[in-house]
């Protein structure tokens, strides 16, 4: 069974899991990320480092930190420290990571003057430690708040139940300045991997921060997920405009996790990444000739307005289209319970984009994809309950954990009557992005090598497909590079 993605982002070998130290310089998105060298399995966390001009095409670079005297090298973010701040040169690369040792964790420094291709610590790490007692402390995410030469440094980070804020002038020197949580959204997990940026509603002028927690358990289809908050940020401390007991999440497929951000992408876009995995059985799950671990499709988001309130939406990045090759094409057809539109369409890899016209009488309809010999991954819309839902129960291996296997659900309205439906399909992995992104799933499968049919379904009624597009997408590429 070969399960490594075709254009999701992989390392070389062995385990990885969050995205860390997301950042643009001199042509370059940098990603590193949270990796095992010696092992498929968790273990002494590295800094795996990656680079691509186009994410799409990726550069393996050597690993960028090892563990040392103070620990191994948990999760962090990294800025271009473009006036020096910090006296490590002009332009400087700094990551800020945590360091982990003895359930003690945290806060240090590297730096890079190379565009990253060496790094060398700072000799004053750790810069901010743990106060007694609190073994989660960890997950920095920093970046510049204000204008160059009245604003500062900020920093997020975990901490159990809550996110704490520190600023800074110098990267080296921190202050605490607030903290959110804890008794809002949800806490069944400790909260991990914290990500604030600002969006504009609407692409207007009117504008909301976005603060986005990891949480280790309690997510919508079960185990680890990722949540967030609408409000304002001051430069000092964010301040949820919902009330404590409001719960958004991010993604409400099993497989979203730890979701970042580039620092000074250079279009102005909001690029989250995340793990498409879940800590319920992210170490028993299939691996594919000893290399454990991919990331999501990137995604743009944005925030709009619904009747519920201002809530976050993604979209894949339009990149991928760039992948796009045999195309089917179909419109305004009346979709009947009986027959497969799709019998003649195959591929372990697929884009799906479709409109659906919704009539009264149909009960339910969607798409199985990967379908094969007792295998399918369903995704479809219950149009009574107003519910789109994503069931792996037959996709494939299901048997190493009594928890993969399962039917994942959201509430959906129709938009004046229509559906929209964009999906994509890899090797080990289905994501559903649907009414231009407001609800999204991030899925594991694991199909056999056989199982590439395509079905589209109606029950209980018809249902009119206003237009249909599927693309086979051809894979992404990776190079290895010694510097």
């Amino acid at each position: 069974m070969s399960l490594r993605s075709l254009y999701h982002f992989t390392p070389p070998s062995n385990w990885m899991n969050d995205p860390n130290g997301m950042v643009y310089f001199n042509g370059e998105y940098h990603l590193f990320y949270q990796y095992h060298p010696d092992s498929d399995l968790w273990g002494p966390m590295h800094w795996g480092h990656a680079v691509s001009r186009d994410l799409l095409n990726w550069k393996h670079l050597p690993i960028a930190l090892y563990p040392d005297e103070l620990g191994t090298i948990f999760s962090g973010s990294a800025v271009v420290d473009a006036h020096n701040t910090a006296g490590f040169g002009e332009e400087a690369m700094v990551v800020i990571f945590t360091h982990h040792k003895e359930n003690i964790q945290s806060q240090s420094l590297a730096f890079s003057t190379d565009s990253g291709r060496t790094w060398t610590k700072y000799t004053g790490n750790p810069v901010l430690v743990a106060p007694e007692n609190t073994p989660d402390f960890r997950d920095p995410k920093v970046f510049w708040f204000g204008a160059q030469d009245s604003g500062h440094w900020v920093m997020c980070l975990a901490v159990r139940d809550r996110i704490m804020f520190y600023t800074s002038s110098d990267l080296i020197h921190w202050t605490h300045s607030g903290e959110f949580g804890p008794g809002y959204g949800s806490t069944a997990g400790v909260w991990e991997t914290p990500e604030l940026f600002e969006l504009p509603i609407d692409h207007g002028l009117d504008k909301r921060w976005v603060l986005s927690v990891g949480v280790s358990d309690g997510a919508p289809a079960g185990g680890s997920g990722t949540q967030y908050f609408v409000g304002t940020f001051d430069g000092k401390k964010f301040t949820s405009e919902n009330p404590p007991e409001t719960i958004l999440w991010a993604d409400y497929g099993a497989d979203y996790y730890a979701a970042q951000s580039w620092n000074d992408e250079p279009n102005g876009r909001c690029l989250l990444i995340a793990w498409m995995n879940n800590w319920q059985y992210a170490l028993l799950s299939p691996s594919s000739s000893g290399q454990r671990g991919m990331f999501s499709l990137i995604r743009e988001v944005s925030l709009t307005r619904t009747k519920g309130g201002i809530r976050l939406v993604g979209k894949p990045v339009p990149e991928y289209q760039k992948l796009r090759q045999d195309h089917f094409h179909d419109e305004h057809t009346l979709v009947k319970p009986a027959g497969n539109l799709l019998a003649d369409v195959r591929g372990k890899s697929a884009e799906i984009v479709a409109e659906f016209n919704i009539c009264n009488d149909v009960d339910r309809f969607g798409f199985r994809v990967r379908v094969g010999q007792d295998e399918h991954t369903t995704i479809s819309y219950n149009v009574k309950d107003q519910k789109l839902h994503v069931d792996r129960t037959h996709s494939g291996v299901v048997d190493f954990k009594d928890t993969f296997a399962g039917k994942h659900s959201a509430e959906l309205s129709p938009m004046d009557g229509i559906l929209r439906l964009h999906i994509l399909v890899d090797s080990s992995s289905v994501e559903v992005f649907a009414n231009d992104g407001l609800v999204t799933f991030t899925e594991c499968i694991f199909p056999s090598e056989n199982s590439v049919g395509l079905e589209l379904f109606a029950e209980g009624g018809d249902v009119i497909l206003n237009s249909l597009d599927i693309y086979q997408l051809n894979p992404i590429s990776f190079q290895r590079a010694a510097n």
